[in-house]
């Protein structure tokens, strides 16, 4: 039995507050939340479930004192990236695991300076830091590196998202880390705090890629995409006034040290018709070599009048979940899963 702690309540803190408390192997000991709506109340009323006897709490000590083998790092991530940081290192010096959704893919890309102090809150506390998801965690660095071991030759891999956000109901979210209704007469996101953030966000992406196939990075350039309004547009989070940013594309061109390339874009619409196809693929990796490689998938609900955004709510939480043996099996420090044969030129 896993004794685990939830940090964060939003739309993956629910969906893997859930999952744990459903699971027989795992035992909700602690919840950590936000805002004062929260704090006080039974961790199974958050999650539409039966009482569990865990009240949330937003005491950080509270929560440093509880007798866990895991915390589920699931907050919103902030600017700067590293902002995280400290509760996250004061987590693992109390000798819990944690496993986020918020980075921690490939920490060392960043420098020691970012690095060591994690590196170090991990070995004061015989823990272990692990980032798991799925983009980033699941489709460059798993599936698009399975998908090469089917090529005799890798020239360029690229993996392509496309998120719907006109059904996400979170204004916080949407029209702040997003992007969305932004004025471009005013500041350029492309090129300020938020483009940072995903930068360092999915820097670990390119760097997790160009290990597993022998190699390092040797340039990055963005190349992000802004569609405008073309008239004011009312979604679920709020409305998005004519001329503002109603579509981001957070795009990167990569060189690796071998010559190989490789492209990730996160596209965010408050409608896929802004782009003029029907694409309804949530997903896309195109691999160029030999041979070429194509692949399209979407994640449905089993329930039709479900929202968009559950399927991938818990698509995520299922990776979160399916981890935590793993990490705690895992020596102190830093956690990554293998990819499973990728394209290797040398051997």
């Amino acid at each position: 039995m896993y004794r685990i702690i939830q940090w964060a309540t939003g739309s993956i803190g629910r969906s893997t507050l859930r999952r744990i408390i459903d699971h027989p192997d795992l035992k909700l000991v602690g919840l950590y939340v936000y805002g004062n709506d929260k704090t006080g109340r039974d961790a199974g009323e958050i999650a539409r479930r039966p009482a569990t006897g865990v009240i949330a709490t937003d005491n950080l000590d509270e929560i440093l004192s509880l007798d866990a083998d895991v915390v589920i790092h699931t907050s919103r991530i902030t600017i700067p990236y590293a902002k995280q940081n400290a509760e996250v290192e004061q987590l693992l010096s109390s000798g819990k695991n944690v496993i986020s959704v918020n980075g921690y893919f490939y920490p060392e890309v960043h420098g020691e300076a970012y690095a060591q102090p994690l590196r170090a809150a991990c070995e004061q506390g015989g823990s272990t830091l692990a980032g798991v998801g799925i983009n980033p965690g699941f489709i460059a660095e798993r599936l698009a590196l399975v998908m090469s071991g089917l090529c005799a030759r890798v020239d360029a891999i690229g993996s392509y998202e496309r998120v719907d956000a006109s059904y996400i109901p979170a204004p916080d979210f949407v029209f702040g880390a997003m992007g969305f209704g932004a004025d471009p007469s005013v500041s350029d996101i492309t090129g300020g705090p938020l483009a940072q953030l995903y930068f360092d966000l999915y820097l670990e992406t390119f760097a997790y890629v160009a290990g597993a196939m022998g190699t390092r990075i040797a340039s990055i350039m963005p190349d992000h995409r802004l569609t405008f309004a073309p008239e004011d547009m009312k979604i679920a989070a709020g409305t998005i006034r004519r001329g503002t940013v109603a579509a981001t594309e957070w795009r990167w061109n990569a060189e690796f040290a071998d010559g190989r390339r490789m492209t990730h874009s996160l596209l965010w619409t408050a409608s896929p018709a802004l782009h003029g196809d029907d694409d309804p693929a949530h997903w896309r990796i195109e691999i160029k070599g030999r041979p070429h490689v194509h692949l399209s998938f979407s994640l449905e609900d089993p329930d039709p009048a479900a929202p968009p955004s559950r399927a991938g709510a818990d698509a995520t939480a299922a990776t979160v979940i399916r981890a935590i043996p793993d990490v705690c099996a895992a020596k102190p420090g830093f956690f990554r899963y293998a990819p499973l044969a990728p394209f290797r030129e040398r051997f």
